[in-house]
């Protein structure tokens, strides 16, 4: 017996040995396998990029602009600092600060939109996106809130000026993206709905029937304002919070917490930080009624101030007559505007009526305002209105944008 019938079991034949192949053919194999795994590297690298590069974490705030695709010149993004755009006959260029996430469904479908990162993603350098004069970017608002706008108060969170100088009116602004139809220098044209959340239901059907456009007015007394308020903004509405403030009809119902012209300083601010408690996400505050609150200048002055402080705006509705928001604006700093025209009527017809010379206003001044209730009569002839006002030569616009230029800069 041989040593090899004692190392093999009993019946097993091993097969015979293969002979190795030549130098040359198991070079080439051993080649081929190589580059295969390098490119299983490069193609996960490729899957890598794509995903790293068009989804961003959570916590990357989302450009919320339209490329104003009109004649050259600078535009105001109000997301980031510094953000401008020049114009030229083929393309449009937009550099905007690092990190920031593009929300644009032509960017996920056309290819000719390039996103340049200057230094990698990581550079200090900014972003430079170059989008096709045929393609619009889509406009998202801002995430809200903002950890950087938020500040403690006695009844919740509270809005503030961020370290770095940023202010709510811009962050949570609606960008106003003009449509490239429009002439240079078209008239502009905003409407605010008020009354906005106390009923849930009417108040829903506004959002989803009216132009994102329209800048929404939320009473604080609502029931899930919050809720409210945040679907609003998702469907890319820019709010308002409306404070109760004393008219002249002692019979006129302000709720617990309206803001009383007699009342002590320290009482109505109080109950101001409850009213901006309520929600976040907003650029300012409004009015409901205030005849006697805004014709005060002891009642009125603190507010405006405060206002100023917390990087606010504030919309004065224009039913208060003897209102005195322009001229205190002016020395407390508080960014205000005054509506041209309210929108009163209860009938289709007097409604009609009434945008009708919102629509002359606009043309005669350049812009114009107007406030309506949020009741479905209203919402309905709005929204019909609104569909018809860019062939007619008119942009319609959040409130935002229609403040003086300084008031949308967001400083450094």
């Amino acid at each position: 017996m041989s040593v090899d019938d004692l190392n093999r079991p009993l019946g097993y034949a091993p097969a015979a040995p293969k002979e190795a192949p030549p130098a040359r053919e198991r070079d080439i194999a051993w080649g081929a396998l190589a580059l295969s795994g390098i490119g299983v590297i490069a193609a996960s690298l490729v899957v890598f990029y794509i995903v790293t590069d068009r989804v961003a974490p959570p916590s990357v705030p989302a450009l919320a602009a339209n490329v104003d695709y009109a004649p050259p010149r600078r535009i105001s993004v109000p997301d980031f600092p510094s953000v401008a755009s020049s114009s030229g006959d083929e393309d449009t260029f937009v550099s905007v600060s690092p990190g920031v996430r593009i929300l644009s469904s032509a960017a996920d479908q056309d290819s000719n939109i390039k996103i340049i990162r200057r230094n990698g993603a990581e550079g200090a350098e900014p972003i430079v996106i170059r989008v096709p004069q045929e393609t619009r970017a889509q406009a998202a608002l801002a995430p809200a809130p903002d950890a950087r706008l938020l500040a403690s108060g006695p009844h919740g969170p509270l809005p503030r000026i961020a370290r770095d100088g940023a202010r709510p009116a811009d962050i949570y602004a609606r960008p106003a993206g003009l449509d490239a139809r429009l002439p240079p220098g078209a008239p502009r044209l905003a409407i605010v709905v008020n009354g906005m959340g106390i009923n849930p239901q009417a108040s829903a059907q506004a959002v989803k029937s009216l132009p994102p456009a329209v800048t929404l007015a939320y009473s604080p007394y609502a029931p899930r304002v919050d809720d409210q308020a945040e679907q609003a903004r998702l469907a890319g509405h820019e709010l308002l919070v409306q404070v109760p403030m004393e008219g002249f009809a002692p019979s006129q119902e302000l709720g617990a917490r309206g803001l009383m012209a007699g009342a002590s300083r320290e009482r109505n601010r109080d109950a101001l930080d409850w009213h901006m408690s309520r929600f976040q996400g907003y650029v300012g505050l409004t009015n409901y009624l205030g005849g006697r609150f805004m014709a005060s200048t002891s009642a009125l002055m603190p507010l405006l101030q405060n206002v100023a402080e917390r990087g606010l705006v504030f919309f004065d509705d224009g039913t208060a007559r003897q209102s005195l928001t322009s001229a205190l604006a002016l020395a407390t700093g508080a960014p205000s505007l005054r509506a041209d025209l309210a929108i009163e009527a209860t009938s289709p017809e007097g409604v009609d009526a009434a945008l009708r010379r919102l629509e002359i206003l606009a043309r005669e001044k350049g812009m114009a305002i107007g406030v309506a209730p949020a009741v479905p009569a209203h919402i309905d002839r709005i929204a019909r209105f609104a569909q018809g006002l860019e062939a007619r030569g008119i942009a319609l616009v959040p409130l935002s944008a229609l403040f003086p230029a300084p008031a949308r800069t967001v400083a450094r």
